[in-house]
């Protein structure tokens, strides 16, 4: 059996596709693999090339398949989307991955560490409760609104507002209405100590991470935003440039 070079692994939920080629491109494996089975598969090949997607778990499956030897390119979807010849299945991904990944000119994604990607679950969480924050709000502030209580924009406003659900003698609001609102500042109340919590634990990593720290000097980057930057680019210098990088 002629040695397998190259590898496009399309990466699913429960079944694998791979695609295997030589040195001269003859395909020598095409076949699938159920989860469990592929840390094994790969454990029985001699070091190569593999090609994946990056998408949802690719970075971990980097990690794994780096860890045996093997050299992992991780691509954009978009710039394996051309190298598909027939119809979009997981064959035919992982083939268009294989030819994808021996392409010069291709651009690839770094693979981020389980560091990087802790952070960016931090970030995308805070940003989940800012967002479930709003939308509490908004339903409390258009419910009252139906009785004809309203109040100002802003943090003070849904003090008040919630001042009066919780006031039992203020009759404008009736006791069914009362005792859901009541549930929605209860939830309000879990979801801002949520976010302070998750505040604290961005400026604890910031403070810890000397790239965080440096970015935090350049005009208009604070905590957040550096943290962030932190987590989503994996390597800097794979940017050709600040402008490539912005864009």
């Amino acid at each position: 059996m002629q040695t397998i070079t190259t590898i496009g692994l399309d990466i699913a939920k429960s079944v694998f596709q791979v695609h295997g080629v030589d040195v001269g491109g003859q395909v020598i494996v095409r076949r699938q693999l159920k989860r469990r089975y592929v840390l094994t598969f790969f454990q029985k090949l001699s070091p190569c090339l593999v090609g994946i997607e990056a998408c949802a778990s690719s970075h971990h499956w980097s990690r794994e398949l780096q860890a045996l030897g093997h050299t992992v390119r991780l691509i954009p979807p978009a710039y394996v989307k051309p190298y598909v010849k027939r119809q979009k299945n997981d064959a035919a991904d992982a083939e268009a991955i294989c030819e994808a990944v021996t392409r010069a000119n291709m651009r690839f994604v770094e693979t981020k560490t389980p560091e990087q990607q802790g952070g960016l679950v931090l970030h995308r969480a805070r940003h989940l409760f800012i967002r479930q924050q709003t939308a509490v709000i908004n339903a409390f502030r258009a419910h009252l609104a139906e009785f004809g209580i309203v109040a100002p924009v802003g943090r003070h406003g849904v003090e008040e507002l919630l001042n009066v659900v919780a006031d039992p003698n203020d009759k404008r609001v009736p006791e069914m209405a009362r005792a859901c609102l009541l549930a929605f500042g209860a939830q309000l109340r879990r979801i801002k100590e949520q976010i302070l919590e998750f505040d604290r634990m961005i400026s604890a990593w910031h403070r810890s991470n000397e790239m965080s720290m440096r970015l935090d000097e350049a005009p208009g980057v604070g905590p957040v935003l550096a943290t962030a930057l932190v987590a989503a680019v994996a390597d800097p210098k794979s940017f050709r440039s600040g402008r490539n990088f912005s864009a």
